[in-house]
């Protein structure tokens, strides 16, 4: 099916020996780091939320078991409700910040055109 396509050049999939590949150009290479980096520390910040849980529930049980409106246990409106908003928090700072260094990298490249012609 997809070797019928005559568009571009179809790659059959195989293993790709990644010492084949050609290095990254630098502004890939810095918007990957930049991405990696915001992902581990978005990562690490909801491990430690969701780690200190069980920790509060030890040290602090008489408060996460106490009952909130409806029966709800402080330990369960911390892991249900509060994660789940967390996770949406989460999502929307790193889209954000993607969104921003895009605009970013948008910006320098129509300020400054590697052949010197701008468009528009």
């Amino acid at each position: 099916m997809a070797g019928e396509y005559r568009e571009y050049n179809y790659v059959a999939a195989d293993t790709i020996d990644v010492s084949e590949l050609e290095p990254l150009d630098p502004e890939t290479k810095q918007i990957m780091k930049s991405e990696f980096s915001t992902g581990i520390k978005l990562t690490l910040f909801y491990y430690v939320f969701i780690l200190s849980i069980p920790i509060l529930n030890w040290y602090a049980g008489e408060f996460m078991f106490s009952r909130m409106w409806g029966g709800m246990t402080y330990s369960w409106f911390f892991t249900s409700i509060v994660a789940m908003a967390m996770a949406f928090v989460i999502a929307l700072i790193h889209t954000t910040l993607y969104e921003k260094r895009l605009k970013k990298n948008d910006a320098e490249q129509t300020s400054a055109p590697a052949d010197g012609r701008r468009i528009g």
